[in-house]
């Protein structure tokens, strides 16, 4: 169900995630630094993927998580850090499924943004208890993708890992079940692509699709879908 507000909080999700996305996208791309690759590795450079499409692709896709987001959290307090997340979110989505990585040097900042958000969430609202379960999910999170990546490197990057520590936070403070649906609904999403994608011949076995965007789509659907199922599985 839509939240109060829920109109007027979308119309501000979709312009404000939309544009921001749309300008920091590329500006981001052209300035942020390359990784240092291992011998034989390469990669496309993130400038080159810096032009109007991106532009287009970050913006759209930003308007359209903030758009959502909006719609079902409404007025709440925690809603401009789910906007944060939904900016950032976009431009890593576009980078990681262009370059195939996940620039440390924007999520970390996120990090940081996102949880000063929750932060100030609960001091405006005194809702601890939904700080400290946002805390022991993102940790939860960065946990198990740490011991995937361990143990799987070729499948897990560790782009991945910091990622889903900074989902798992957000998620976290909605609640354990869009923490549990929206974190790992990603594995259902990439492993049905995948499949999808060897059946039609477009990749083989051993080629690996990027996990990020269907991290990041896994965590909106959490979002809208998790306290459903949540009931769902409880009733």
């Amino acid at each position: 169900m839509p939240a109060d507000n829920a109109v007027l909080a979308a119309g501000i999700g979709v312009v404000l995630c939309g544009s921001a996305a749309a300008v920091l996208g590329p500006w981001l791309m052209r300035n942020i630094p390359e990784p240092v690759l291992e011998e034989g590795e390469t990669k496309v450079l993130y400038a080159s993927v810096a032009g109007r499409r991106a532009a287009y692709w970050c913006g759209g896709l930003a308007a359209v998580a903030g758009g959502l987001l909006g719609w079902m959290l409404g007025l709440d307090a925690v809603l401009p850090a789910w906007l944060a997340l939904a900016v950032a979110g976009a431009v890593l989505g576009y980078i990681d499924a262009r370059t195939r990585f996940l620039p440390s040097v924007i999520i970390w900042p996120t990090y940081v943004v996102v949880a000063a958000g929750l932060l100030a969430a609960a001091v405006a609202t005194g809702e601890w208890g939904s700080l400290r379960r946002a805390v022991i999910a993102g940790a939860i999170g960065f946990a198990v993708f740490y011991v995937l990546w361990f143990a799987f490197p070729r499948g897990v990057g560790f782009g991945d890992v910091r990622l889903s520590g900074l989902l798992g936070l957000a998620l976290g403070w909605l609640g354990w079940g869009q923490f549990a649906s929206g974190l790992y609904g990603g594995f259902f999403l990439g492993a049905l692509v995948g499949i999808v994608l060897i059946a039609a011949r477009v990749m083989t076995r051993k080629q690996m699709v990027p996990f990020g965007p269907f991290m990041l789509v896994g965590a909106l659907a959490g979002v809208l879908l998790g306290a459903p199922l949540e009931r769902l599985y409880a009733g």
